[in-house]
């Protein structure tokens, strides 16, 4: 039967037809569209809460990048994790309650047994008359917590947490650096800042890391933080990276500077550890 779809004659006729060819690219075109990755919603969420424990803030947009999912999809989950009391919403992104309270006495310190090992290690760079900058975070907390009562030492520092932690220790100078304040992480940013750092010559500055790679180097996405960590570096003889090792080989928008303007990288591992071998060609001291 020439009419008959087993017939080879009719299959001819059927390619041949303009509407079926278009037909057979729409399906190809659909077929290869990316579907979201196939992630349980509380695996998603799991995951958002740890990049918020871990960065302290997170965009909404590396967020839906990071897990393949649309963005809208982020934007319900962190709506219910703010409901829930489990972090922050605020615009375009999210934010943990630590970042915006956490004390010197705070027991709910995300990776706090990495961090308090960052800090020994970090106290140990310290002596008496040294003349030092330190950023904001919950690793310089600690080491300001850490900082042995005789050391007797001046420091500069545009974080309102570290400046109020430092005051405990009767033979510290504390010079808090002035400016607008943000007011999720109490730091100083802005002109007045930077335009007084420009004054200064600094033994060391002792930066913590929001993402650091061997490539890109030390990186953030708010811009006006970067503007006041490169003063920092700049007026600085050396500058002290501290990091826990869940941030290495991450990447953000802005640079804030190169692995060669860094001195010295401490982490929790031990310096042999192969996580750290990407950062050796860049003759760091790691400690």
């Amino acid at each position: 039967m020439a009419g008959s779809r087993g017939n080879p004659s009719y299959f001819l006729q059927e390619i041949s037809n303009p509407s079926f060819f278009c037909k057979f690219l729409l399906f190809s075109l659909v077929s290869h569209i990316p579907k979201e990755k196939t992630m349980l919603k509380e695996e998603r969420q799991k995951y958002i809460l740890d990049q918020v424990h871990l960065h302290h803030r997170v965009l909404l947009n590396d967020l839906s990048e990071s897990l393949n999912v649309s963005i809208d999809t982020v934007r319900r989950d962190v709506k219910e994790l703010d409901q829930e009391k489990k972090l922050k919403k605020v615009h375009g992104g999210a934010t943990s309650f630590g970042f915006m309270t956490f004390t010197k006495d705070d027991g709910n310190i995300y990776l706090k047994s990495k961090k308090i090992s960052i800090a020994e290690k970090t106290v140990s760079l310290l002596s008496d008359g040294q003349v030092i900058l330190m950023s904001g975070g919950t690793t310089n907390m600690e080491v300001a917590k850490l900082i042995p009562k005789r050391l007797e030492l001046t420091v500069f520092t545009p974080s309102l947490h570290v400046a109020m932690a430092l005051l405990d220790h009767e033979n510290v100078e504390v010079i808090f650096l002035g400016g607008k304040l943000l007011h999720d992480a109490k730091f100083a940013v802005g002109g007045t800042v930077v335009n007084a750092l420009s004054q200064l010559r600094v033994d060391l500055c002792i930066l913590g890391t929001g993402y650091l790679d061997a490539q890109f180097g030390l990186t953030e996405f708010d811009w006006e933080v970067i503007q006041v960590k490169q003063a920092m570096i700049r007026a600085a003889k050396k500058t002290v990276i501290l990091t826990v090792s869940d941030k290495l080989h991450s990447v953000q928008k802005y640079k804030t500077c190169d692995m060669t303007a860094v001195h010295t990288l401490v982490t929790e591992l031990e310096p042999s550890d192969p996580l750290l071998d990407a950062f050796r060609p860049f003759e760091l001291v790691l400690v």
